[in-house]
């Protein structure tokens, strides 16, 4: 099959709902590895606090994998380690961490932006590497930053149980924390932009499990509306876990896409949100990508590409042991798939 887009352009017309001449690859999450981390002598944890290693790590999900996206920021946590939370940045084989037990807020007033936000090391290595990445392959590649959204620095900052405590108990005062937090997720993102980001990931963690449709509805769908308008790249939202009950919502935002979970099958998914956000993913990670073959990985691929998901890649960060093999399966799928499409 010839190609008449390059993986660039390929990846920003189907966040746009235009035509493409395949499917793409797209990771927004990571696609980072303990092989690829070796296979380029970059490991965790300095692939997450230097540049350099973490733009050519990052570039192996494009150089090796095949891939349409190149995304650098393999944690969720940059942020909330310049926000002063402490952070357990582990070893090689392991995601380092934020310590959600030592909360350094307690109250809305406590919420404070520090000046050095984005000059801060762990933040500027994001940053940095983008602008790496763009000068390497140009226009050549979609680079994919990410912001974290205020649901998920709330967990971060608040500790998980005090922050749905709050929730439940004063949605006033958790609106507050939320809107002032929510300039952390912009200045974030469009310094990312600025660096040469084409599209931004924006992980909220209102899980399926913790939180409800309702919940969303209530506290996040006009927050990230919001970013939507204010941020001047596409947007992928990504939630974990079970999310039909607010994929309605979702597809309201204004988003360029939703990245979603295994928990939710391709087809009710297209079904809620029809033509109005692109949908991403959403290839399991524990059972198929981890533990099967690639056999099976193919599998759950054709099932996306059947059901008319715009964008094919992983559900979420994939576990740092996943085999190349399984990875490389995922492209492979896609190319034979568009193949024996236009011999039809």
């Amino acid at each position: 099959m010839t190609s008449s887009m390059t993986s660039r352009e390929r990846v920003l017309a189907a966040l746009a709902r235009e035509p493409v001449d395949r499917t793409p690859l797209c990771n927004p999450t990571s696609l980072a590895t303990v092989e690829l981390m070796d296979l380029v002598d970059a490991p965790f944890p300095a692939a997450n606090r230097e540049p350099e290693l973490m733009a050519r790590l990052a570039a192996t999900g494009y150089t090796e994998l095949g891939f349409d996206t190149i995304m650098p920021v393999f944690t969720i946590i940059q942020e909330s380690s310049a926000l002063g939370c402490k952070i357990q940045w582990e070893q090689k084989d392991n995601w380092p961490t934020v310590r959600m037990s030592e909360p350094i807020w307690h109250e809305p007033d406590d919420i404070k932006i520090p000046a050095d936000l984005c000059t801060h090391p762990d933040t500027a290595c994001v940053t940095e590497a983008i602008k790496i990445l763009r000068k390497e392959y140009g226009d050549e590649v979609a680079i994919v930053g990410k912001t974290m959204g205020p649901w998920s620095l709330g967990y971060h900052c608040f500790g998980v149980e005090p922050f749905l405590l709050l929730s439940l108990d004063d949605p006033g005062k958790t609106k507050l924390c939320l809107d002032r937090m929510k300039e952390i997720t912009i200045e974030f993102g469009q310094a990312q932009i600025e660096a040469g980001a084409d599209a931004l990931c924006l992980p909220d963690h209102a899980t399926g499990d913790l939180v409800s449709g309702e919940y969303y509805e209530r506290y996040l769908r006009d927050l990230h509306i919001e970013f939507a308008e204010r941020l001047s790249v596409p947007i992928i939202l990504h939630i974990c876990g079970r999310t039909v009950d607010r994929m309605e919502y979702i597809a309201q935002t204004g988003m360029a896409a939703f990245h979603f979970d295994s928990k939710n099958t391709p087809e009710e998914s297209t079904q809620i949100v029809r033509d109005r956000i692109s949908l991403v993913g959403n290839i399991n990670n524990p059972e198929t990508l981890f533990s099967k073959g690639p056999e099976v990985v193919g599998a759950e691929v054709l099932r996306n590409l059947e059901a008319g998901v715009q964008l094919i890649g992983p559900e979420c960060a994939i576990p740092l042991q996943t085999s190349i093999e399984n990875l490389k399966a995922i492209p492979r799928t896609v190319q034979e798939w568009h193949r024996d499409q236009a011999r039809n």
